[in-house]
Formats: C-alpha cells, sequence, structure tokens
C-alpha cells in the first residue's frame, strides 16, 4: 500500500469518527467567536477529537484546525482540519455541512475526505487517484456554456473590509447572474468543492481560501477532472487569495467574469 493509500484510509476513519459525533449531538450550544461568526461545541468537540485521533495515528504530521489553531511540526506536512464546515447551517438544523479533512504536502493536497453526516456521502481523493464518493469513482461536469451552468457562490464576506470585498461579489453575482442557468449559496465551502467533483455543480466560486474549508474539496475537483485556480487564473495553492473550482469547459468564461468583477473595484 502506498503512503497516500495508507493516510487516505486514516482520513476517512477520522471523518467517520467525526459523522458519529455530529450524528450523537442532536442537543449542542452556540456561541458567537466574531461578527456574524459562530461556533458550536460540537466543532469543538469534533475537532479535539480528531486532532488526538491524527496525533496519535500520525505523530510526524501536524495538524492546523479552525477552532483551534496549528499544532506539531509536520516538516511542509499537516492536516488542515474544518470540524464542521457550514456551521450556521448546523446551528438552524439545514443539513448542509461537513466535516472536511485534507492532508497538505507542500503547497498542495496529496490526501481529501469530506464527510457529509446528514447527506449520507463521504468523498474520498488520494493525488493521482481519482475522486470518489461513497467508493463511486465521480467526475467533474462537460458543461462549456454558461447558460448550462449551475453555479455556487461563497458566503459573503465579514468583519475587517467586508463592505469592499463584497462589492466584488455583488458585481460578480450581477454578471453571472444574468448568463448562468442558476446561481447557489450553499453555505458551506465542503460542499459547493465536493459537488462540483461529483458533477452536481458546475462551478464553485469562493472568494476566500482558508486551507481548512478548501483544501480537501480542491484536490477532489482536481482528481475529478475539473480546474481550481485563484481569481486572476493562475494555479490554485495553499497560499492562493480565493479558491475558484469549475469544470474545465468552464474555464475561459469564469475567469473573464472574475477579471470584470475585481477590476470595477479596483
Amino acid at each position: 500500500m502506498s503512503e497516500h493509500a495508507a493516510l487516505l484510509d486514516v482520513a476517512r476513519e477520522a471523518v467517520a469518527k467525526a459523522t458519529e459525533i455530529v450524528r450523537s449531538r442532536p442537543r449542542f450550544s452556540v456561541s458567537a467567536k466574531g461578527d456574524r461568526d459562530l461556533v458550536t461545541d460540537v466543532d469543538t468537540a469534533v475537532e479535539d477529537a480528531l486532532r488526538e485521533f491524527l496525533t496519535a495515528e500520525t505523530p510526524e504530521i501536524g495538524v492546523l484546525g479552525e477552532e483551534r489553531g496549528r499544532s506539531g511540526d509536520g516538516g511542509g506536512r499537516w492536516w488542515a482540519l474544518d470540524p464542521i464546515d457550514g456551521t450556521a447551517n448546523f446551528a438552524r438544523g439545514i443539513p448542509l455541512c461537513g466535516i472536511s479533512l485534507a492532508l497538505v504536502d507542500g503547497e498542495h493536497s496529496a490526501v481529501a475526505a469530506i464527510a457529509l453526516p446528514y447527506l449520507g456521502v463521504t468523498y474520498t481523493a488520494a493525488r493521482g487517484e481519482g475522486a470518489f464518493a461513497n467508493g463511486e469513482r465521480v467526475g467533474a461536469s462537460n458543461a462549456t456554456e454558461l447558460p448550462e451552468a449551475m453555479i455556487a457562490v461563497g458566503d459573503f464576506a465579514i468583519g475587517r473590509l467586508a463592505e469592499e470585498k463584497n462589492e466584488t461579489r455583488l458585481r460578480l453575482l450581477s454578471d453571472l447572474g444574468a448568463r448562468a442557468q442558476k446561481i447557489r449559496m450553499l453555505g458551506t465551502a465542503a460542499i459547493d468543492l465536493a459537488w462540483v467533483a461529483d458533477g452536481k455543480l458546475d462551478a464553485a466560486l469562493i472568494l476566500s481560501n482558508n486551507p481548512w474549508d478548501t483544501m480537501a474539496g480542491v484536490l477532489l475537483v482536481r482528481e475529478a477532472g475539473g480546474a481550481v485556480i485563484d481569481h486572476d487564473g493562475s494555479e490554485h495553492t495553499v497560499g492562493s487569495s480565493s479558491t475558484i473550482a469549475v469544470a474545465a469547459g468552464l474555464r475561459k468564461e469564469i475567469v473573464d467574469a472574475l477579471d470584470r468583477a475585481h477590476a470595477v473595484v479596483r
């Protein structure tokens, strides 16, 4: 068994453990951790459990979690963990949320697992091995024209410089909303990206790049035959400012729309 295959087994087991925790906690507390930014005690319970599990299974690899920050020295390799991506949905009983876990090696992801605990699906990928949903291979869509494209757009910015950042989002929504088949805002980057990999969405435009939110989904999309780029069209890395996942046939049209949206703000 290759190292990536072995580490994918670890990731798959980790998100299965997380799913059990999420589904076993019908009652939970909700608190604010910033401007319109929520956390529940299930988020922290999942992260603590997975951090302990990953550290025991792979002590040579560091961990970066959304709620507890970074621990360990992985020498360029680290697990990027979002214990519940879509916390606002979860807190309101909306079943669109997921556990996102990626092994980041250098600038890119090598292993990914995204579990959707209320939808009964786990997406997995290892570099060079394809993308899978519950063990069945998935592929990005073949869309080539915007009028046939369903596009997810990430949440509006909050906190510092939110107004300026959201001008770009509003321009982008106006542009694509006039031409795409449908625009969706699902409230979870993990699902946005997993569903681009699965061909359910034709593009996901996330104008931010928190590694715990995006790095698992980025690998899934690439392994499914889609493209993932920064807002300027350059190839996406862990240091990118945006995460733009798109069916390969729509890449130019999406990059052009992003250029127009950013040019107006500049």
